[in-house]
């Protein structure tokens, strides 16, 4: 095992010194940690755990100098109504629900691939996913563990700092990662950051304290034999949605507050009655307006001189208003989105594959962009994969082309799907028509499951046409 080590890992010791000052480290901390982009990251994971804005408002009055002021004893309703999880959860889905399609022309690295992919990475694939519409950006870190298999973890995006050395963010300069752990120490806990430095030369360890970096430990990204050894890489790949890594809630956070904002004014109004809404008053027997409010709230009812009287100025509720523009926001927030509306009423009661396909256009019109950078980041995914596989002997697959396609989970109508395959027998070959039948999620399994059933009615058929498939007619002989 690792007999090819030396070909495709560096000595530590004979890695090239990194030019990366530890003030340079110390001052990118501290910008990132304070810029607009890592607000919007924390922003989108606000957000897709319901902790939106609204939850934060308060009900304000104009008070005597003529300044907004808090007024706590009016209804404050504070709806969430999670449109952009719903958008995050159904994009993500679409893209990474089902696993990719890998192949090559080669059978053995074929079988290496799909045993490598398995179902634990394509969960990690849709964490990645949803990293990369929460925060523009999403990571993935490989390793090797103590007994040589290769592993992916997922790092979280609001913990790393990227340091690119081109404006295109295609190559690694090195990277920052950013962490808190709680500590026991001195009989309570305590929170103690941690800085991850990865760069070519391994990985650095330090503890961050008062802004200043104090070294723990440098390791390399594998030891074997107790000799250090690192990838020719960083081995930190990024996956993106688009060139412009942001965050999918920049397009739709005004709307989505907007929604929330309606539904919590609309229960306001609805709550408001004659103990809180505006009150008229004429001659009324008492001192003051608190004391009045006091009484109106305790026994429902006020005492007023003769002649007096109490009315009040009612705002009527419009419901039907407000669910025209309910549903005019969560329409906005889906087109904004690049989303699609699983409710839309464009099927009807003809769901053809055609007005099927319009529906989903705009999210697979975003799912181009995103198979695209996918692609790409798997591309450099592989070239680790290959490596790892001929430094432990299993083959050498360096020069072997690799496809991948993300398998998009997408309404079909499975009646003209079937009906569409069978019209194409005998001009496609079978293998396409089986990858596009709506009922087969395993090609191969699939063939060998025809191959075996054909056996059996060769041998049920005595061998009949066993090489011209003549099979006996009814009523006639063979």
């Amino acid at each position: 095992m690792f007999e090819f080590i030396k070909r495709f890992f560096r000595r530590k010791d004979k890695m090239e010194k990194d030019n990366i000052s530890l003030s340079e480290v110390e001052s990118i901390i501290m910008w990132h940690f304070s810029s607009d982009s890592y607000r919007m990251m924390l922003d989108g994971n606000r957000y897709y755990a319901g902790e939106h804005d609204i939850l934060k408002r308060n009900r304000t009055a104009i008070g005597d100098d003529g300044k907004l002021i808090t007024v706590n004893n009016l209804p404050n309703n504070k709806i969430v109504n999670n449109q952009y999880k719903k958008l995050v959860k159904q994009k993500v889905n679409y893209i990474a629900s089902k696993t990719p399609s890998i192949s090559t022309d080669n059978e053995k690295y074929n079988e290496l691939l799909n045993d490598l992919f398995d179902k634990g990475f394509l969960k990690t694939i849709k964490r990645i996913a949803t990293d990369v519409y929460n925060n523009g950006i999403g990571w993935l870190f490989l390793y090797v563990d103590g007994e040589g298999n290769l592993k992916f973890k997922r790092l979280n995006s609001v913990e790393v700092i990227p340091v690119w050395t081109d404006n295109d963010h295609t190559e690694l300069k090195y990277a920052i990662r950013k962490y808190v752990n709680q500590v026991y120490r001195n009989g309570r806990y305590e929170k103690e950051t941690h800085i991850e430095l990865y760069k070519d030369s391994g990985v650095e360890y330090y503890i961050l304290n008062d802004n200043k970096l104090n070294l723990v430990e440098k390791k390399a990204y594998l030891t074997v034999d107790d000799t250090p050894y690192n990838w020719q890489r960083i081995p930190l790949i990024s996956f993106r949605a688009d060139e412009l890594e942001q965050p999918l809630l920049n397009r739709v956070k005004s709307l989505q507050d907007g929604l929330n904002m309606l539904m919590s004014d609309f229960m306001n109004n609805m709550q408001e009655d004659s103990r809180n809404t505006i009150l008229v008053i004429k001659n009324y027997d008492g001192e003051n307006l608190g004391e009045f409010r006091r009484n109106l709230a305790t026994y429902g009812a006020v005492k007023v001189r003769e002649e007096g009287e109490v009315s009040s100025l009612q705002v009527e509720v419009n419901a039907g208003n407000y669910d025209a523009i309910v549903k005019l926001l969560k329409q906005t927030i889906i087109e904004n989105g690049a989303g699609f509306d699983s409710k839309a009423d464009t099927l009807g009661n003809n769901p053809n594959q055609l007005n099927i396909r319009s529906m989903y256009s705009d999210i697979d019109l975003e799912a181009n962009d995103f198979e695209t950078e996918f692609q790409a980041s798997f591309e450099e995914l592989l070239w680790f994969v290959a490596n790892h596989l001929k430094n432990t002997g299993q083959g050498d697959f360096l020069g072997e082309k690799v496809e991948v396609v993300l398998n998009r989970d997408i309404l079909v109508n499975e009646s003209q799907a079937i009906s569409d395959i069978k019209n194409s027998v005998g001009i496609i070959s079978e293998e396409t028509l089986l990858a596009q039948h709506p009922w087969v999620t395993d090609v191969q399994a699939e063939q060998e499951k025809l191959k075996k059933e054909h056996s059996e009615k060769m041998e049920d058929y005595g061998g009949f046409g066993e090489h011209n498939h003549d099979y006996p007619q009814e009523g006639g002989e063979a």
